[in-house]
């Protein structure tokens, strides 16, 4: 691309000078020249060329001298347009001002036009690279703005209403949350009617973060939620998926997940836990349990497996809380966890408590473990509390 130079002088004769020295340059497109006589004209100039890239220019004009034209080219705040001052040789008062007023360079008269077309390198060097920070800022803009909206996006397809829709209506207390670590997470929760008597739910938490994370987990959702809808067994459901991701996975993603369908006349969950966190029951004493379960491999990893599921049954008054390792990971500036012990101990200061308090006061007690420490992890919950 040519670069487009504006001289500013009243000595017509440089004009001469300037287009015979770099003949070879403007024949080639590699430069190309423009010329104003004082600061007025070299302002009605940029109006007109506005991708003029290098000004030289004299300081001692008629109407407008260098330095007014210095300062009124600064207001445009254009770091990719550099002044080169010219004056005489005496004249260094000027040129030092020139100089902290924001001038990239100068020349002195009579000009060695060999020293300023080195002047004019450097200053075409400095010039690409600005423009190429511009560029690099600009397209970190517009992947910020792509990153927000994706958080919109992930935000919108996990649940925000905590009101299960069943025909025969509900009696669970639902209620869940998820704060990424970055933009997007990796983690999700899910929950949604089966049929008239049993809703499934999902929490899950997929190896990575940022974007390949967020869309691996979109994929995940969808196809466990589409095989859960079927009236199929959990650990069913988790083969089924476990194949299709191994289908679809790529740079050796997985994802950990507790799969389970919930039988609202008995409290029944018959579950599959595929390499995720033991989930907790929060009885209506205060005692916690630890739920057990198969051990499983993780979605994703190895096409073919089989998966193994198991039963609990939740009291009336019980609670179950399920939440991925951002929760007992959770480090603080010392680099220590927050641990399983300190979530118990938790659990067991909230009996009687709602699915909202109880995700609420767990995500309270992270942040002030984590205190100043940057969040390594996404924390994600779902607590689902049997009311009758």
């Amino acid at each position: 691309m040519s670069v487009k130079i504006l001289s500013v002088d009243d000595e017509v004769d440089l004009e001469l000078l300037l287009t015979q020295h770099f003949r070879r340059k403007i024949r080639k497109g590699d430069y190309e020249f423009v010329f104003a006589h004082n600061g007025l004209e070299a302002l009605q100039e940029l109006l007109k060329n506005p991708d003029v890239s290098i000004i030289l220019s004299d300081i001692n004009m008629p109407e407008m001298d260098g330095l007014t034209l210095l300062a009124h080219i600064n207001e445009m705040r254009n770091p990719a347009l550099k002044v080169i001052m010219v004056s005489a040789y005496g004249d260094m008062d000027n040129i030092r001002q020139a100089m902290n007023g924001g001038a990239f360079d100068f020349a002195t008269k009579p000009i060695d036009l060999e020293d300023l077309e080195k002047t004019i390198e450097k200053a075409i060097e400095q010039i690409e690279f600005v423009r190429a920070s511009q560029k690099e800022h600009s397209t970190l803009v517009n992947i910020q703005n792509d990153l927000s909206v994706a958080r919109e996006i992930q935000h919108a397809i996990l649940p925000h209403s905590f009101n299960l829709k069943m025909e025969k209506g509900s009696n669970v207390d639902i209620h869940a949350s998820m704060m990424a670590a970055k933009d997007v997470g990796g983690d999700f929760y899910d929950f949604f009617p089966i049929d008239d008597n049993h809703f499934g739910f999902t929490m899950a938490d997929v190896s990575g973060k940022g974007i390949p994370a967020a869309i691996f987990m979109a994929v995940s959702r969808t196809m466990i939620k589409a095989n859960g809808v079927r009236s199929i067994k959990s650990s069913e459901c988790m083969r089924v998926v476990n194949d299709l991701l191994c289908e679809e996975s790529l740079n050796s993603m997985f994802v950990t997940c507790l799969y389970g369908v919930y039988n609202l006349d008995t409290g029944e969950i018959e579950y599959t836990n595929a390499g995720h966190n033991a989930p907790y029951i929060l009885h209506p004493d205060g005692s916690v349990e630890m739920v057990k379960s198969h051990v499983n491999l993780v979605l994703g990893a190895m096409p073919g497996m089989q998966y193994q599921g198991d039963t609990l049954t939740l009291a009336p008054g019980d609670t179950l809380v399920t939440y991925t390792d951002g929760v007992t990971e959770a480090e603080d500036i010392q680099h220590g966890q927050f641990g399983e012990h300190r979530l118990e101990s938790i659990l067991q200061s909230l009996k009687g408590s709602s699915s909202e308090e109880i995700v609420n006061l767990i995500n309270e007690k992270v942040k002030e473990f984590a205190g100043d420490a940057e969040q390594s992890d996404d924390v994600t919950q779902l607590v689902i509390r049997r009311v009758r």
